[in-house]
């Protein structure tokens, strides 16, 4: 198993580029299904999430192929089965995407309860009560959810709670459903408005991406259509903060600064001097050291989530103390420990953790406990003195394109071994 080797050096200096959004990616892929005619996808990463949506796609009888780097191509003309089987989904809570867009093409899905990160339960309730009310018949037997309808209707859904993913799964299923169907308390995150593009571009009627309303007036069919995943996020925000964390300037590139707002807003408390343009960011620490910042992770526009434990790192080493609050899943804060191997000082109670910033983190073996959770060990790794053996990174590999290569590039000592040196 792959392990990563981190040994603590100066700043980071240089320009990187970032790739396509994988929380935007996966839902489109699955939107493929939707349709006989082929969905030309460009700005694809190259992530073992995107593989095993690929793959599972592809069990389906769906023909997926990937022409250059960062293109795939989905045509689900020859779509034989709406099963998702245990073994893929075990590893991909995202695989719950398929759901809405069989039962809305196929008539019925056989879909796995979802496995992936152990941080938090995410039920799926919230989409099955959708489907249930757009008049799909649902069962739970050995662990698969069965659906069924020989056409889905439009209806109103409010959600009880903001659910990207439930948003994602109802939005496609209603692209083909008889009538017009409203969804209330909707995700605005801009992984649902690139969603909601894609499937503009297939011929849906969809109005309200990026608002609290969405509305849908169902189509008797898709058709083909191009479109270009959005950059990735997190990877940005997490490569800025990677900057600084190590008192560095970096530059990032293909991006959309806008869509890390909440972010920037800390880094600048952080005392980062931040510049941007349509496409960039550049962050710049001139050599000092990070003040701490505090912060309560909310549904976007707010604090992502996704962002939590990198600024958790950040706040180890900074100046001051800061006060995290995680309101969006339970459990999220196993990488506190790890950081505590490193010498950092984290008090956590319940949703709430408490870190006093050190002048000095030392290396030490540690293991990843979840995507975000990976990144995290290997920010305060980069500031910690001596080396830093992460294991169990593919949690890391399911989010991040490259990330090792990409730091590199930007003068970090890391690389990726087979096992303890």
């Amino acid at each position: 198993m792959d392990k990563l080797l981190i040994a603590g050096n100066g700043p980071l200096q240089g320009e990187v580029a970032v790739a396509g959004a994988k929380n935007a990616a996966l839902p489109i892929l699955c939107a493929g299904l939707l349709s006989d005619q082929p969905l030309q996808l460009s700005n694809v990463p190259r992530l073992w999430d995107v593989a095993t949506a690929c793959k599972l796609l592809g069990q389906m009888g769906v023909n997926v192929e990937r022409p250059a780097f960062d293109q795939v191509i989905v045509e689900a003309a020859g779509l034989t089965t709406g099963t998702a089987p245990y073994e893929l989904v075990r590893t991909m809570r995202a695989s719950i995407l398929v759901l809405g867009p069989l039962v809305a093409r196929h008539g019925e899905a056989h879909v796995s309860l979802p496995g992936g990160c152990a941080i938090g339960a995410r039920p799926v309730n919230l989409h099955l009560a959708g489907l249930e009310s757009m008049g799909a018949q649902i069962t739970l037997e050995g662990g698969f959810i069965n659906a069924r309808a020989a056409r889905l209707r439009g209806a109103h859904i409010v959600f009880d709670t903001v659910t990207v993913t439930g948003t994602e799964n109802l939005m496609m299923a209603a692209t083909l459903a008889d009538g017009q169907t409203v969804l209330e308390n909707a995700a605005r995150e801009p992984e649902v408005v690139d969603l909601a593009k894609c499937l503009r571009a297939m011929g849906a009627r969809i109005v309200g991406e990026g608002t609290p309303t969405i509305r849908i007036e169902g189509v008797a069919r898709l058709a083909a259509a191009h479109h270009r995943v959005l950059p990735d996020r997190i990877e940005t925000a997490t490569l800025l903060v990677a900057a600084a964390i190590t008192r560095g300037c970096v530059r990032v590139t293909r991006t959309d600064p806008t869509l890390i707002d909440a972010v920037l807003v800390k880094l600048r408390q952080a005392g980062a001097r931040i510049s941007t343009g349509d496409d960039h960011v550049e962050l710049d620490m001139r050599g000092r050291r990070p003040q701490a910042v505090s912060l309560h992770t909310l549904p976007y526009p707010g604090f992502p989530t996704d962002m939590q434990a990198q600024l958790m790192a950040l706040d180890c080493i900074a100046e001051g103390v800061g006060t995290i609050r995680e309101t969006i899943f339970e459990n999220r804060f196993m990488h506190a420990v790890e950081l505590q191997r490193l010498g950092a000082e984290i008090q956590v109670e319940g949703d709430t953790a408490v870190v006093t910033g050190q002048r000095r983190l030392t290396g030490a073996p540690l293991m990843a406990s979840d995507l975000r959770a990976s990144a995290s060990l290997v920010l305060a790794a980069l500031a910690a003195e001596g080396e830093t053996l992460i294991d169990r990174i593919y949690h890391m590999d399911r989010g991040y394109e490259n990330l090792e290569g990409k730091l590199a590039a930007l003068g970090a000592r890391i690389k990726r071994v087979a096992k303890p040196l």
